[in-house]
């Protein structure tokens, strides 16, 4: 399976369980890995056959400004089926980082990463 990475997508969002971070909201990080086969792309230089990350690039940034969720997890769960309306997309590996975090201590990072497939 080939990967199309796209690494970075920042977004503000409204995601978290304290009022504080529903209010203001903060920013999110967000890397995406995208499984598929791209061999038809690549011998028919045809971006109809592979998927368009500047598309999906906007998406995600969309679902992270969107409705807001409790939990990080719940995020990248959105994020990963969004990608998944991209039919030639096959699995799909998400990291949404809060870098921001209502954490007491200093840190440099929070994040969660999912690894979906298609059925």
């Amino acid at each position: 399976m080939d990967r199309v990475a796209l690494r970075g997508l920042k977004a503000r969002g409204h995601h978290g369980v304290f009022p504080r971070e529903r209010e203001e909201g903060q920013t999110f990080l967000v890397d995406l890995v995208l499984g598929l086969d791209t061999t038809e792309a690549a011998a028919g230089d045809d971006l109809t056959r592979t998927v368009h990350y500047g598309i999906v690039a906007e998406q995600v940034t969309a679902v992270v400004a969107g409705e807001p969720v409790n939990l990080i997890e719940t995020l990248a769960q959105r994020i990963a089926d969004q990608c998944f309306t991209h039919e030639v997309v096959r699995e799909v590996e998400v990291t949404v980082h809060k870098p921001d975090a209502p954490i007491t201590v200093p840190f440099d990072d929070v994040s969660i990463t999912i690894l979906r497939r298609r059925p």
